[in-house]
C-alpha cells in the first residue's frame, strides 16, 4: 500500500527501479521527480498521487530495500546445517550491500524529510539492520548447536559486527575501492572461525 492507501505494486517497483536507474547514471543530485517520471515512463503527477512528494517517494525506496535484506536474513534460519556457514553468511551480506545503491543511501541522509520518515518508520518496527542483525544471531546460535561454529562463539557479537560492517560498507562505499566480497569475506573468516575436530 502507498502512503495514501492505494495497492500499486507494479508501479511501486517500477519507480523503484527508475530511482536506481537515474541514481546510478546522474547521481543523487539528478534524482528529481521529473527525471523520475521520465525514466519510469509513467504521467509526472503519478510519484505526488502515490506518495508523499519526492522526499516520502526516497524514504519508502530504503525502506523497501531493507524489508528485501531483512527477508534474506530471515531465510537463513532454514539455511541451519546446510552448506558451509562462511558462505552462508557471506551470501546475506552481500545481498544486503547489493540491494540499495550507496547514492539512493546518500541521498536519503542527505534530504531531512526522507531521513525522518525513514528513521520513524524504524522505531515504529519496519524491518531494518536490527532485525537482519537478530536473524543473523539466531541462525549462528542454531549453527552452535550442530557444532558447525566453536562453541565458545558469541554469536550476538558476531551477528552486531557483520551487520555493523555491512552498513558501514553500505554508507561509505567506494566504486574505486576494495572489494566488498573479499573484505565481507575477510571478516567472516576472522570473526567465525571453523570449530576445533
Amino acid at each position: 500500500m502507498s502512503p495514501r492507501g492505494v495497492a500499486i505494486p507494479d508501479l511501486r517497483e517500477r519507480l523503484f527501479a527508475a530511482a536506481e536507474r537515474v541514481v546510478a547514471r546522474d547521481g543523487a543530485a539528478g534524482l528529481t521527480s521529473r527525471a523520475l517520471t521520465a525514466e519510469a515512463d509513467c504521467a509526472k503527477g503519478v510519484l505526488h498521487t502515490h506518495f508523499a512528494g519526492l522526499d516520502g517517494f526516497v524514504a519508502e525506496l530504503v525502506l523497501d530495500r531493507f524489508a528485501r535484506g531483512a527477508r534474506s536474513a530471515r531465510a537463513l534460519a532454514g539455511r541451519a546445517g546446510q552448506g558451509e556457514v562462511a558462505g552462508n553468511l557471506a551470501e546475506v551480506a552481500l545481498g544486503l550491500l547489493d540491494s540499495l545503491d550507496p547514492g539512493v543511501v546518500g541521498l536519503a541522509l542527505t534530504r531531512p524529510a526522507a531521513a525522518l520518515h525513514t528513521r520513524e518508520a524504524l522505531r515504529s518496527g519496519a524491518p531494518g539492520f536490527t532485525g537482519i542483525e537478530e536473524s543473523v544471531r539466531a541462525y549462528l546460535e542454531a549453527e552452535r548447536a550442530r557444532g558447525r561454529v566453536p562453541a565458545g562463539l558469541d554469536c550476538g557479537a558476531v551477528a552486531l559486527a557483520l551487520v555493523g560492517t555491512v552498513h558501514h560498507l553500505l554508507m561509505t562505499r567506494d566504486p574505486d575501492g576494495p572489494d566488498p566480497a573479499e573484505t565481507t569475506a575477510r571478516l567472516i573468516a576472522a570473526l567465525v572461525p571453523a570449530p576445533l575436530t
